[in-house]
């Protein structure tokens, strides 16, 4: 009876023993996979100040161009900043109003192919 005791807790401790290892080996995939998006995220987060810093860089270099833009602009007569600006607003007129034609002869155009295919079905 003592041999057939002893077998079984021999056969539980090799139990044991195959679950400890195979939950260890589950723990190290773990710790790699955790230590892998770990440093993907930190890759990341790293990248993204530098992508804000050369934003930043471009949007300072704009406010140069413009600051010396405004510097000359005292240079120039009055006279011709209202020009350009009126000329600016009767460009962009004509651009509004070109939009509207555009959007009203789609419009005359799709309404032709409707009444088109509706006499080729009334003929039909």
């Amino acid at each position: 009876m003592s041999s057939n005791c002893s077998f079984r807790i021999t056969r539980t401790t090799e139990d044991l023993a195959q679950t400890i290892t195979a939950l260890s080996q589950r723990l190290i995939k773990l710790e790699q996979r955790f230590e892998a998006i770990d440093l993907q995220l930190k890759q990341q987060q790293s990248d993204l100040p530098v992508n804000e810093i050369e934003m930043l860089d471009g949007i300072d270099q704009q406010l140069k161009v413009c600051k010396a833009l405004l510097e000359e602009s005292p240079n120039q007569d009055p006279i011709n900043e209202t020009e350009l600006v009126d000329q600016s607003s009767e460009a962009d007129d004509l651009k509004d109003e070109d939009l509207v034609l555009d959007q009203s002869s789609e419009a005359e155009e799709s309404e032709q192919m409707w009444i088109e295919e509706k006499e080729d079905t009334i003929a039909a």
